[in-house]
This record gives structure tokens, sequence and C-alpha cells, in this order.
């Protein structure tokens, strides 16, 4: 089976293509698409990359899209273009978390990326007396200086005890606030990863309904923070 990934969450992105045998996926080719002109280089790229192969839409067996955290309007581009070809082709969708991608890449259960603004996209992972257990259920949320300073107002039990990290700012803000977490820096997660991540859940039939594919962006839009009403004043 032939599998198109597409990630255009990060401050680059790229699309790929592999072939799932077995349980795993051979990579066959991959594009990378410079900046954020998601919108203008994504539909290009993916008729490229299937055509450096002589490959078709409708050859493709599944989609392993990327669907955040990340830039909002690079997650709305690649999700909006998933959902085009999905739906061209009748294509099958699977949906992967970027912090997933970024921890499975590193080999541990937690991962954390730059949110900008003093903050990060964090996932953790499960711990049991500070060793990471496999296939513990993971949470993934905003946190900035307070969250990470406060475990309870973060909802945490414990920090983890390994972190997946691949940009500086967000080593920084983790190794400020937990001196005693391993960063385990990597490069940043790519359209390959996601197709190495996703192709047992394509392999196991784990695919998502197009209707009710969102992005996974952990922090509401500035439209939607800065566009709320003023609170009505309190009358005597």
């Amino acid at each position: 089976m032939l599998l198109l990934g597409i990630d255009t969450c990060g401050p680059s992105g790229s699309v790929a293509l592999g072939r799932l045998s077995g349980g795993a996926v051979e990579i066959l080719g991959q594009i990378e698409l410079e900046g954020r002109s998601y919108s203008s280089t994504l539909v290009a790229a993916v008729r490229d990359l299937l055509g450096l192969g002589g490959i078709a839409l409708g050859e493709v067996g599944a989609i392993v899209a990327v669907n955040g955290p990340g830039s909002f309007t690079g997650v709305r581009v690649g999700l909006s273009a998933v959902k085009g070809l999905a739906e061209a082709a009748r294509i099958p969708v699977v949906s992967v978390s970027r912090l997933e991608v970024l921890a499975a890449k590193a080999g541990t259960s937690s991962a954390a990326l730059d949110a900008h603004r003093h903050e990060v996209f964090l996932r953790l992972g499960g711990a049991v007396s500070g060793r990471e257990v496999a296939g513990a259920q993971a949470r993934e949320l905003l946190a900035g200086a307070p969250e990470l300073a406060n475990l309870e107002l973060a909802g945490l039990a414990a920090q983890p005890v390994r972190i997946a990290v691949c940009d500086p700012a967000a080593a920084l803000l983790l190794s400020s606030a937990w001196p005693a977490a391993e960063l385990v820096h990597t490069a940043a997660p790519i359209a390959a990863d996601a197709l190495s991540l996703g192709a047992p859940r394509v392999a196991a039939g784990e695919f998502v309904d197009l209707a009710l594919l969102d992005g996974h962006y952990l922090r509401r839009s500035d439209a939607e923070i800065f566009g709320e009403p003023a609170a009505a004043p309190a009358h005597p």
C-alpha cells in the first residue's frame, strides 16, 4: 500500500511518499516546503512527489496527516488539502499529533515544541517511580512558566523524566523550569516521521471521519482571544 504523509504544522513543512509492507513503511521520497508558503505550494508538491514515481493519486492507499499543534495557518492549509485530496480520490486518512511524532522520533513518551509567547506545546507520557511506561495514557497541553512551576495548576502529578525537544526556545523554557528532566534533542519532525508513526494505524484501519477531522491547536486563535467582548461593568 502506498502512503502519503503531509505535515504543515511547523516553521517549514513537508510531504512524503512511502510504501507500507508488513506493518513497516519504506520512504520512497519527500519534498520540503519552504517557509509558510503552504497555500501556494502544498498541492503542487504532492503532485510533483507522485509524479516522480509515476503514481496517480488514486493509487495512494491512505494519507497520514499531522493535525497540529503548530501554526494556525499551516494546520488549516494542510488539513484543507488533506480533505480535498481524500474526498476526491476516496482515500482514508489517519491523523497524528506533531508532539507524538516528535516523541516517537526521539524514543521518548514526552515532547515539547515552541509555542511562542514564552509557552510550549507539551506532551506528557506516563511515568511510575520515575520510569516512563510505554503506552501509558498521554496528555497534551499548552504550558507557560506558571504551569511548569506549579504541577497542580497544569493538572500533573509529576514531572516527566525525559522530554524530546527540537528547538532552542522550548529547551530553554523547560531547562529553567525542570532542571532535573533530561532533554533529548532531536531534529524537527517531518512528514516521513509521521508516516513511520502512522503506518501501524493504517494497517489497523484506525481512520478518522473526514467530517470530524480538525486541527489539534491546543491554543485559541488571536481572533478568538482578542475578539472576545469586554466584560460589562458591574453595577452597584
